[in-house]
C-alpha cells in the first residue's frame, strides 16, 4: 500500500484539478473515508486471516459470495429491482461455488478451517459494502476521484495498523520488493480503477456478478504456481460460475 499511495495521491489531484470537477462534502468525505476503510482494509485483513486456514482456491471460491450480498443490498437499502437474468445468473454462479466448496470440505480441511471460512465470508461482507456505497458515490463525484482517495483512506489504516502492531521489516530483498511493487500496481492500483470505471459504467449489481469470474483465474494460478490440486468439484463448479457470469455479460441488465 505504501508503494501504492504515490500512484493514488497523483491521479487524486489531477482529478481533483480538472475542469467539471466535483467538490466533495462534508458527508461525502465520511462515506468515501468510510468506505476507503471497511472495502480495503478491514475486507483485505479479513481474508488474510482466513487465508491462513483455506487454500487459495477456496479462499476466492467463499470471497464471491458477495455479489448476492450486494444485489441484496441494493434491494433492501436502494429498492433497486433484480431483473430475471440477474437472479439466473446468481443461481448459477453460487450452484458452482457451493459445489466447489463441499467438494473441499469432503476432501479434507484444516483444524481451524471454518474459523477462515467465517473471515473470508466477512470479507465478502465488508467488500459487498464498498460496491454497494461506491455504486452511489461514484456516479456524483467520479471513479477516478472516488477510487484515489478512498484508497488512500485506505492505506492509512492499514500502515496505522502496521506500525500499531509493533512489527517492522528489518530487511527487504529485492525479490520481495519486486513482489511488492507487482502487487502495488498489477494486484492493486489497476484493478481498483477498472472495477470503479466499471460499477460507473454499468452499476454495482452487474460487475459484483461478472467479477465472479475471479475464482475461475484463481483456481488456474493456484494450481501451477502454488501447485494446489484441482478437483472434480472445483471443476464442475467453476464451469457453471463461467456459463453465468457470460449470461449475464450477453443479456444482463441493471434496470
Amino acid at each position: 500500500m505504501a508503494m501504492a499511495v504515490p500512484f493514488y495521491i497523483f491521479i487524486g489531484l489531477f482529478s481533483s484539478n480538472r475542469s467539471g470537477n466535483v467538490q466533495f462534502t462534508r458527508r461525502q468525505w465520511i462515506y468515501v473515508i468510510l468506505l476507503g476503510l471497511t472495502g480495503y482494509y478491514i475486507s483485505s485483513l479479513c481474508d488474510f486471516i482466513g487465508l491462513q486456514y483455506v487454500s487459495a482456491a477456496l479462499e476466492r471460491l467463499i470471497l464471491f459470495i458477495y455479489p448476492t450480498l450486494a444485489l441484496l443490498m441494493n434491494a433492501v437499502i436502494f429498492k433497486k429491482k433484480v431483473n430475471a437474468y440477474q437472479k439466473l445468473a446468481l443461481i448459477l454462479t453460487y450452484t458452482g461455488i457451493a459445489i466447489a466448496y463441499f467438494n473441499e470440505v469432503h476432501i479434507g480441511s484444516t483444524p481451524n478451517f471454518y474459523y477462515g471460512s467465517f473471515f473470508i465470508f466477512l470479507c465478502g461482507v465488508t467488500f459487498a459494502i464498498y460496491l454497494v456505497g461506491s455504486g452511489r458515490l461514484i456516479p456524483q463525484v467520479g471513479a477516478p476521484k472516488f477510487t484515489s482517495y478512498a484508497m488512500i483512506a485506505a492505506a492509512c489504516g492499514i500502515m496505522l495498523h502496521y506500525f500499531i502492531s509493533g512489527r517492522t521489516v528489518h530487511e527487504i530483498s529485492g525479490t520481495l520488493a519486486l513482489y511488492g511493487i507487482l502487487l502495488a500496481i498489477v494486484a492493486t492500483v489497476i484493478p481498483t480503477f477498472i472495477i470503479s470505471a466499471g460499477i460507473n459504467k454499468i452499476g454495482s449489481n452487474n460487475v459484483a456478478i461478472i467479477s465472479t469470474v475471479g475464482p475461475v483465474s484463481t483456481i488456474i494460478q493456484a494450481h501451477y504456481i502454488l501447485h494446489e490440486s484441482i478437483r472434480m468439484g472445483q471443476i464442475i463448479g467453476t464451469a457453471l460460475v463461467i456459463v453465468g457470469v457470460l449470461l449475464i455479460g450477453w443479456r444482463g441488465r441493471e434496470i
